[in-house]
């Protein structure tokens, strides 16, 4: 089974511009990402973006890099068109904004696919341990059931409890949006056309539920570091100091 990474690096951000050129500690973000997905031990790795700027930048540190369409909507249709050149069976969508992701990871959102036939997709979840990140609608929630799969996924609290998060009586989800899929999937996943879940709570994936296809969600214990401001950029600057990465 070949397994490939393809990291979505879009130069256009509304609050950090030019985000995967960011400098961490003497390293582009980007290039971060990428040696991440290269400690995973996956068949391949490619950054897909939009902008020259960025693929010299990757082809620079020995990395591969590919051009797609900047009319793009999605990082996932940006990895569809990708992955299509892509000798693989199964297509891992990273984010470029996650420079301090563990590998384990990666390898934990791919498991599923190696032991479940037929299954389209697969992600990950961590406990939420603080009241703050259960109501932030910037963190999205998700709720499984006894098998682990994906009931539904909200930027509201969910679980609801009338008791508040303090009275919550099971685990809250966070959805870490790292996306396995199945080769043929994702394709498939890019040619369905919004739906209404999905254009309402603005989470992609509910695409896959309203269309009736199962979503793995593998539970672990790491809260990722995503960089979304220049707030975020200067946070993970000090945590690579501090730990020497």
């Amino acid at each position: 089974m070949k397994i490939a990474a393809v990291i979505p690096a879009r130069f256009a951000s509304t609050r950090l511009e030019g985000k995967p050129l960011a400098d961490i500690c003497g390293k582009t973000m980007v290039q971060r990402v990428y040696e991440r997905a290269l400690a995973a031990g996956l068949s391949d790795v490619v950054a897909a973006t939009d902008d020259e700027r960025i693929l010299k930048a990757v082809e620079a540190f020995g990395g591969k890099a590919v051009m797609t369409s900047p009319k793009h909507t999605s990082g996932t249709d940006r990895v569809a068109e990708a992955a299509s050149n892509l000798d693989a069976d199964i297509i891992v969508n990273l984010q470029g904004d996650e420079p301090l992701i563990d590998p384990a990871l990666i390898e934990a959102a791919v498991e599923p696919m190696r032991h479940i036939p037929g299954l389209a997709m697969s992600t990950l979840k961590t406990p939420i341990t603080h009241e703050e990140e259960y109501l932030d609608p910037n963190a999205v929630k998700v709720v499984t059931n006894s098998d682990g799969f994906a009931l539904y996924f909200s930027r509201s609290p969910v679980p609801f409890c009338r008791k508040g998060f303090a009275g919550l009586t099971l685990p809250a989800y966070k959805h870490i949006g790292l996306y396995v899929f199945r080769r043929e999937f994702l394709f498939e996943f890019t040619k369905m056309k919004p739906t209404p879940l999905e254009i309402s709570e603005s989470l992609e994936q509910l695409r896959a539920l309203e269309n009736g296809r199962g979503i793995k969600v593998v539970e672990v214990r790491y809260n990722p570091v995503s960089v979304d401001t220049p707030e975020d950029l200067e946070r993970v600057r000090k945590i690579v100091k501090e730990k020497g990465l």
